[in-house]
């Protein structure tokens, strides 16, 4: 069995980008060839430059910045994104998608060239820029369903027509969309509010870093690395899968991506190890989903969390780490314990890469090092930092001849980052008409005195509803938008009852994030099941027992705060670290039904309910926990029936 990345395929790259094109909305695409190829290309490339210079430079109005983005997005995003899946014929535009594309580019231009007019006009709009915003408006969210799908549009819809037909008190209609078009267009309450600008100044600059670290070969060397490191065990491959796609995660950003990329090399592994193929498929899937929450970059989403509660982009990175830990320790150990039910073997030792030979490859993880440091020492803004990593990383290219970041290749890097953008603004943009919406109507007043009403005080019942309302939401609207939408409504129910900020705004920031691989719209999972050929919804209900601590930890950091390292000291840490490590152990355990043997029902209801408890912060419950843990670990030995493969 090779375990070369360039080998191991599972089956040939159409097959890949058919998976892709099936469940990431970004991989569907018009062909463009010849000179269309290279003035698009380009076009991308100077858009990258062009946020890069705005970021860093730029003292322009923020209004000029951000609508002459958006006008860019748009323009973009109508030359990338066909009208429907299936629109492959080359060089062609719709008549239509260039009406969509012109209209859509001038609305935003408007603003941008009359910027100082509009905002000196106070409330008093002409009907014809009304028209102009609606066109605006009509326009993303045409854009916004090539490029994202659907269902963020159902939410956006929702509250659309629930501020236009019961939100809003004007008693004439047209007094509303004008009132409605106003705020949402011309205000930096709708479109242009914090998703948008945060997009702009620092989610780009680290999408196109992404891009360039990609062209280093760093995946490759973050595969070899964990087949080094963890190959040679117990069923290998999948912790191979667990160590690459946490690595890999970092940098792409993007669960289906990730699951896709890694997948591809990983999956066949595994399956060749002895691994069901349901079981393959939710391995890389809930990895892979993990790489939004994995420090240093994490998702978009963390840059928004930075802003929204007005901290320190490194103060996320560092409250994010043990969670992150302890959701890749739970799969790890759980697919450690899985590989011993089935006596699975490692990979041979011959088969394995050398780490002599990765040493020598080390200077890769450089851009990533130097970009921690700049950033957590606050030593320079986010998007300078991810500047100079840029540029590092076509510095630690060179001496690799295979991954040297040529002129072209630069080029190609601008390219992605550029195209990489246009989702992630689109539903940036989208999630500002949502919050608009909600805040201009007083929903979201009522929403939060609503769920309070039916907590009754009880905080465990609030986080439920939050929780559910994140998954639901989540299922096929990027992390991006969801976090959005969680912050201005059910953020704020959480802080209001007593929890810390920092608390409520990663609860729903996970929450967002594992609808990914929670059923019954588990996209991430859904794209390992096709690449591992698994029944998807066997694969979703794995990923999700898989990554369950990431059901379990946002509850513990919302009642002991101390998870996140909010107001607690370095011994405390260390036992939080521990008990919490052990805790995940037991769950996993109980989970998966096997420890020394098959356990029978008590010791599984011992171990998951001391895992519980210790993962819970706190001397008692950890007590109490610990000692179910031992006394099931104990009975477990004693009476162990063998494993049945």
């Amino acid at each position: 069995m090779n375990t070369d990345v360039n080998t191991n395929v599972a089956g040939s790259q159409a097959e890949i980008d058919e998976i892709m094109k099936k469940y990431d909305r970004e991989s569907n695409q018009r062909i463009w060839t010849g000179k269309y190829k290279v003035a698009i290309r380009f076009l991308m490339a100077a858009f990258s430059l062009w946020c890069i210079y705005v970021t860093l430079f730029a003292t322009f109005l923020e209004e000029i910045r951000l609508t002459s983005f958006m006008a860019l997005i748009v323009l973009m995003g109508y030359l990338i994104y066909p009208a429907k899946k299936g629109q492959v014929k080359p060089n062609y535009m719709p008549w239509y998608d260039i009406v969509l594309m012109v209209a859509g580019t001038a609305s935003y231009l408007y603003f941008t060239f009359n910027a100082n007019s509009i905002l000196q006009q106070g409330t008093r709009f002409r009907p014809m820029q009304i028209v102009i915003g609606v066109i605006a408006i009509a326009v993303l969210l045409e854009l916004t369903r090539r490029s994202v799908g659907i269902p963020i549009l159902c939410v956006a819809g929702f509250f659309i027509i629930y501020a236009l037909a019961i939100g809003l008190t004007n008693p004439d209609f047209f007094g509303r969309i004008r009132y409605f078009v106003r705020n949402l267009f011309y205000t930096k309450e709708g479109i242009f509010s914090t998703p948008v600008n945060v997009c702009s100044k620092y989610i780009i600059v680290f999408i196109i870093f992404g891009a360039f670290l990609e062209r280093t070969g760093i995946s490759q060397f973050f595969i070899s690395l964990a087949n080094c490191a963890a190959g040679k065990y117990a069923g290998g491959p999948a912790k191979v899968a667990v160590i690459s796609s946490a690595l890999c995660g970092m940098v792409s950003g993007s669960s289906v991506g990730n699951t896709v990329t890694t997948g591809s090399v990983t999956i066949p592994m595994m399956k060749e190890t002895g691994y069901k193929s349901e079981f393959a498929g939710a391995v890389e899937a809930a990895a892979s989903t993990g790489g939004q929450i994995m420090p240093p970059i994490m998702g978009a989403a963390a840059f928004l969390m930075a802003d929204f509660i007005g901290v320190p982009y490194s103060d996320i990175l560092s409250r994010a780490i043990l969670p992150a830990i302890l959701y890749f320790a739970g799969i790890f150990i759980s697919v450690h314990l899985e590989a011993k039910r089935l006596k699975l073997s490692g990979i041979p030792a011959d088969q394995l890469p050398k780490f002599g030979k990765l040493v020598k490859k080390l200077y890769l993880l450089l851009p990533l090092i130097m970009l921690v440091v700049w950033v957590s020492g606050n030593f320079m803004t986010m998007q300078k930092a991810a500047s100079y990593a840029i540029i590092l990383a076509v510095l630690v290219s060179l001496p690799d001849k295979n991954h040297r970041i040529s002129p072209s290749k630069i080029i190609d890097a601008l390219e992605a980052g550029g195209k990489g953008t246009i989702t992630v603004a689109a539903a940036c943009g989208v999630a500002g008409i949502i919050a608009g919406s909600i805040t201009m109507t007083g929903l979201a007043n009522e929403l939060i005195n609503g769920i309070i009403t039916v907590a009754n005080g009880h905080l465990i019942v609030a986080l439920l509803l939050t929780m559910l309302c994140c998954i639901v939401l989540g299922m096929g609207v990027p992390t991006t938008a969801n976090y959005c939408i969680m912050a201005a409504t059910c953020a704020p129910i959480l802080i209001r009852m007593g929890v810390p900020s920092l608390a409520a705004h990663f609860f729903v920031f996970y929450f967002g994030i594992v609808a990914d691989i929670t059923p019954p719209v588990a996209l991430a999972a859904y794209a390992g099941s096709a690449i591992a050929k698994a029944n998807p919804m066997k694969t979703a209900f794995n990923a999700s027992r898989l990554a369950i601590a990431v059901f379990i930890v946002p509850y513990v950091f919302c009642f002991n705060p101390a998870l996140l390292l909010i107001d607690t000291g370095a011994a405390e840490v260390a036992l939080i670290a521990v008990t919490s490590f052990i805790g995940i152990f037991g769950v996993s355990a109980a989970l998966g039904g096997y420890l020394m043997g098959q356990m029978n029902p008590v010791i599984r209801i011992l171990m998951l309910a001391g895992g519980l408890m210790l993962i819970v912060p706190g001397i008692l419950t950890d007590g109490i926990g610990l000692a179910l843990i031992v006394v099931g670990a104990i009975i477990q030995k004693t009476t162990a029936k063998p494993a049945v493969a």
